[in-house]
């Protein structure tokens, strides 16, 4: 399966939060990797000795990566997914310029128009960030 990022997911600069995927495992799991720069727009107006990434940011990039389990099944290739919610975050660090996240998604449920799942954020190989997550399939 190709995992070239921008023909997996529909988002694009500035809003695609992944810059490549480890791996898809269709309509079960993906794993994706985002290295924080210095550079990236959410940073533009915090002050430059206190940059972490906005959890909202977070939530997004671990969203992004399971949409792509979703949108990497046959069935579901050329629908929309879309966020359709928290059920649960939790956050036990934050994340600052040089950090690399590693999004993981398991698909927990898909059921017709609806998808949960499990989503985790590590760095150094230790969960920073979990999530419970609704995807909604138009």
């Amino acid at each position: 399966m190709d995992l070239n990022v921008q023909d997996v997911i529909p988002q694009r600069y500035p809003f695609q939060m992944i810059d490549y995927f480890n791996e898809i495992i269709p309509g079960e799991s993906a794993s994706a990797t985002k290295l924080i720069t210095i550079n990236e727009w959410f940073f533009a107006n915090q002050p430059q000795n206190h940059l972490i990434v906005p959890r909202p940011i977070l939530i997004e990039a671990v969203a992004q990566t399971g949409v792509a389990a979703i949108l990497s099944m046959d069935e579901y290739q050329g629908k929309n997914v879309f966020f359709g919610g928290i059920r649960s975050a939790k956050f036990y660090d934050d994340f600052r310029p040089g950090d690399e996240l590693v999004m993981v998604v398991k698909l927990q449920k898909l059921k017709l128009n609806v998808g949960v799942g499990h989503g985790e954020i590590l760095r150094d190989n230790q969960i920073v960030t979990e999530a419970d997550l609704v995807f909604a399939i138009e």
